[in-house]
């Protein structure tokens, strides 16, 4: 490894994280808007929106095998490239063909950016790897987190035509970080997991990274669902485009505070009460917002915002748990972790849209916050019995 300060790295690594987060981040408070302008519905726009998460994240663990087994940035680097531009071409485009093309190429730019991302977090990091872990989750999910604001500010007033020229950040980022984040020397570890079909036996008969990916799916399915299926709601109470952004911003900001803390409540209350907490907290909340939305408005956002710090303390705990069970497939796991799970639930998500334009949305939030509610017990009773860990 090139003789540098083992700060650089893990700095440009999260802040490459947070702005190609951003671009992950802006097409669902602008979708209803979208989904208006070409004419489709709420169950179409939100099979589109799952799409982009599927490819986003489905991937992750096949690109982390590759990431592992190579010393070159090549994923970082035109990862962060392909999301910023191609996210950025989707609200400006004409049909639903084009539009499905931009977000599909953007959406497989995270999917090669964030294994190799994580893998190299962990091995740049010689002190505290949850505490990097989560300054690089947290910081990914703040720009997750201003990606509705700074797409509907453009929608509402430039107007959709413009968010092409939201790629130039991204740009201009990816080709700082290729200069300040070192490659791994061919020497610095001996590549042990060459072999795909064993790698993948490794992963998936572990006991313990089962139960891991899905407490992983859990915390995916409420973050997701709510983000996508609330813009319409609040699309059809009157919502301008931005009023939805801030409370997506709110939302995701809110999750990245709890992921940066996760490691200082864990130190004193320990790792199965941080997921625990996470796990059961989202539906009492789920149910405060369906109370109070249409006649509180400001108590529910508050809710809704508590809902994201509930959720995002999970994360940095989960994500660190998982790597150290298999160290030898670091990048792969954070695919698993990060990405498989997202993917896992945007499949769901085709299905939920037209649920949730058939019975409703408020009821089917409420039905998919109970779920890790009721399976925390027996997921958390099998992860921290001794045999889990054999």
């Amino acid at each position: 490894m090139k003789n540098i300060n083992e700060k650089t790295p893990l700095i440009w690594l999260s802040s490459a994280h947070f702005v190609n987060d951003i671009y992950t981040g802006m097409l669902n408070p602008i979708m209803p808007f979208i989904a208006l302008k070409l004419g489709i519905s709420m169950a179409i726009a939100t099979i589109i929106v799952s799409l982009s998460h599927i490819f986003a994240s489905l991937l992750q663990p096949v690109f982390g095998f590759f990431a592992d087994n190579i010393t070159r940035r090549a994923f970082i680097f035109w990862g962060l490239i392909a999301t910023s531009l191609f996210i950025s071409l989707a609200p400006s485009a004409n049909n639903v063909f084009t539009l499905l093309i931009f977000i599909i190429l953007g959406s497989l730019g995270s999917s090669f950016f964030h294994p190799q991302a994580l893998g190299f977090t962990v091995r740049f990091s010689t002190g505290d790897v949850i505490k990097n872990m989560g300054i690089f989750i947290g910081l990914g999910t703040l720009g997750y987190s201003l990606g509705p604001i700074v797409s509907a500010a453009v929608a509402q007033f430039i107007g959709l035509h413009s968010m092409p020229f939201l790629a130039i950040p991204g740009l201009m980022v990816a080709s700082l970080m290729f200069c300040f984040v070192p490659k791994i020397s061919s020497n610095a570890e001996t590549k042990t997991h060459n072999d795909f079909i064993q790698t993948f036996k490794d992963i998936f008969s572990n006991r313990r990274l089962n139960i891991l990916n899905i407490i992983a799916i859990l915390k995916t399915l409420v973050t997701t669902s709510t983000s996508i299926l609330l813009p319409f709601l609040w699309r059809n109470m009157g919502y301008k485009p931005f009023k939805i952004g801030i409370a997506l911003f709110a939302f995701s900001f809110a999750a990245g505070i709890g992921s940066f803390i996760s490691r200082t409540v864990e130190n004193k209350a320990g790792a199965r009460a941080v997921l625990a907490f996470s796990m059961t907290s989202t539906f009492p909340l789920m149910l405060m917002f369906a109370l109070f939305y249409k006649t509180f408005p400001v108590a529910a956002f508050a809710v809704f915002v508590l809902m994201g710090f509930c959720t995002g303390m999970a994360m940095p705990v989960t994500m660190v748990m998982a790597q150290t069970t298999l160290p030898q497939y670091k990048s792969i796991i954070g695919g698993f972790i990060n990405g498989f799970s997202w993917g896992v639930v945007a499949i769901a998500l085709s299905v939920i849209g037209f649920i949730a334009q058939a019975k409703g949305i408020i009821p089917v939030l409420l039905i998919i916050t109970l779920i890790p509610a009721l399976a925390s017990y027996p997921v958390l009773e099998r992860l921290f019995t001794k045999s889990c860990h054999k």
